[in-house]
Parts: C-alpha cells; structure tokens; sequence
C-alpha cells in the first residue's frame, strides 16, 4: 500500500499540491482542523542535533517535517547555506510547517510525499547526496488534538473513523473495518497492536459489523469494551486497538522499512542517519535493520569464506536507545500513543553513519 501518493515526474512539472515551499496557504485548501492552533513541539531536540552532527552547509532531510520543529533548528544550525528537504504525507502539517520555516527562504523545500520515497524525491527536488537524515515516526500532536482525523477515542465518542495521515489515500479505519477477514482482523491486532485477546476481538468486530457498520471512535470503542479485551490493563484497552488500526490504514511499519533503505540510498559516506520511534515495533525494526546493514556478510557461520558480497553499509553509534537528558526535552503525553494515555518517554531507536 503505497498511501495514495501521487507520482513527481520532474521539477519542471512540480505543482501546488506536491511543492509546498516559502509561498502562502494554497487558495481553498483551509480545513476545519486547520483553523486550530497547530502545536508541535519538537521531541528530544537537542538530542536529535547532537545525534545528526549538524555543520553549516549540510544538507538534510526531515523525511517527518510535520510543524517543522525540527526542521526550524536544523536549518539554524546548518546556516548560513545549508539546505533541508521537508517531506510529509499530512496537507496539514505541511501548510503550518510552511509558515514556520518561511524565513529560510530558498534554503528549504517542503514535499508532500512519504519518506519510503525519500532517495526518489531528494534526486527529484535537485538534492545531491546527504549528510543527514531524521526520521519522527508516528503520530503527531495536532493530529491527535483533531476529533474530524479520527486518531483518538477520548475527546470525541462521534469521530469517525478515518486515521489516514496522507487524506489523499483512499482507505480508511471504517473501511478497512468493513472489509478485512475476521483472520486478518486478528493478525493486524496481534502484530501490529501486541494485543492480548486479539482472535477475540476480531469475531467481536465481524458480529458488531453484521449489525451495524462501524463507522465513529464510539462505536469501536464499544466493541471493545463488551468483548472484554484488555480488561484489567493499566491503559485504556482501545488504546492497543486503535494503535493497531492506525499502523495498518497507513502502512507505518511496510513505509518504515522502505524509508529505512531509502535514507541509505540516499547518504554520503559519513552522514548520520537518526530515527525517533513510538514503541517497540519501531525501535525493534529500526535496531534490526541497521545491525544487518552494519554486519553487512549474511553468509552462514559454517562458511569460512564470504560468497554473499555484502558489505557494512554503516555503523552503529548508539547502542542504547538515547533518552531525554532533560525534562524539558520529554515529550507531551498526547504524543506517545493514540489516546488520552501516555508512557514516560519517546526514544531515539538509532544513529547510525554511512560507511
């Protein structure tokens, strides 16, 4: 599942809706959510720049710009000529992260595109190799703080069930609700969700759709609460649930693993590569990828001499997680999970740098 991206064939035909650069809001583009205050407040800021090694003139790629944070302090710290490519799947984040970085002029370019194409849209955007990319993976603040997206159950039992964060792609929670097998129903709970239960919940969901389509945050949320899936649990049994189904309508693990290997693709010998995750399901992906990347031969032990011809194509500089060195560098609790509930930190999976 591609997200619903639409194709950039060059820069010549670039438009509106894929280049979102220095100039203002597109005419007619203004959504409800829109009108809200969009807050984003940088996770693990200082950490990121240490970790990213960030020198005038570098030019990166926040492949997550959302509100631009990030971006802001890269483009700071990389002056007076260096450059960042912004890309974003969310219309939202890329109008007020627009705004944001208006200052820098030609130095950035924003994208409206996903980073499992980010080697494609840096070659297309005129980038060469890069000396840095970031990756913010999850969702964001504001997009938990808008009922109409559809990400939390908490604020608003009527919301429906939307979750897309690229609103271009064509499927939603409803949907994908509506359509799925009770088999996959549980396969999608139990790897993408962790959730204890899972096979349960799945018939529960098919019966209620029988019934009744599932269309609003309440009426999966009910769902949950008579199955009697994750009862007892410290959090908000729907929080697994709802995490899961955002995983699935967006594709956040296959995206994951393409960006990994694009961010690769696109880096010069040296560049640093760092990933901020969610929970355990991203931190284990990112921490896998980039051992196989480090180790580089996949030959069996017993073989005594390589005949893979793989190489190391990094190197691992963290081999813990990185965590806040300060309190104020921890994130806000709607940005940890889907939901109202929150868990303490949000980790910087890795860094690595390209051999």
């Amino acid at each position: 599942m591609d997200g619903g991206l639409e194709p950039i064939p060059s820069m010549g035909a670039l438009g509106a809706s894929q280049v979102l650069a220095t100039s203002g809001p597109a005419p007619g583009r203004r959504s409800r959510s829109m009108t809200r205050a969009f807050r984003h407040d940088p996770v693990m800021l200082r950490e990121c720049l240490d970790s990213l090694a960030v020198r005038p003139g570098a030019t990166v790629v926040d492949g997550t710009v959302g509100g631009g944070g990030h971006a802001e302090a890269i483009l700071e710290a990389s002056a007076p000529d260096g450059r960042l490519l912004g890309l974003d799947v969310d219309d939202e984040a890329l109008a007020h992260a627009r705004e944001r970085l208006r200052r820098f002029g030609e130095r950035v370019m924003l994208l409206r595109a996903s980073f499992r194409e980010l080697d494609r849209q840096r070659a297309l955007a005129g980038f060469g190799p890069l000396d840095g990319v970031l990756l913010d993976l999850g969702v964001s603040s504001h997009e938990l703080d808008s009922p109409e997206r559809g990400f939390g159950f908490a604020a608003d039992p009527d919301a429906p069930l939307d979750m897309r964060m690229d609103r271009r792609a064509p499927e939603t929670a409803a949907t994908l609700l509506a359509r799925a097998s009770e088999r996959e129903l549980a396969r999608w709970l139990l790897e993408a969700g962790e959730l204890p239960g899972a096979a349960r919940l799945a018939r529960a969901i098919v019966r209620a759709r029988e019934r009744a389509p599932l269309r609003t945050s309440g009426d999966l949320v009910r769902v949950v609460r008579e199955s009697g899936v994750g009862r007892g649990r410290r959090h908000h049994p729907a929080t697994l649930v709802f995490q899961a189904l955002r995983i699935v309508v967006n594709d956040e693990l296959g995206a994951l693993d393409e960006g990994l290997g694009q961010a690769l693709d696109a880096t010069q010998p040296g560049a640093r590569i760092v990933v901020l995750s969610y929970h355990s399901l991203e931190d284990r992906r990112v921490k896998q990828r980039f051992r196989d990347e480090e180790r580089g031969c996949t030959c069996p032990p017993r073989v005594p001499v390589c005949v893979c011809g793989r190489r190391p194509r990094l190197r691992v500089l963290t081999r813990k997680p990185v965590r806040p060195s300060e309190p104020g560098a921890r994130p806000s609790p709607k940005s940890i999970r889907p939901g109202a509930i929150a868990s303490s930190t949000r980790n910087c999976s890795a860094t690595c740098s390209a051999e």
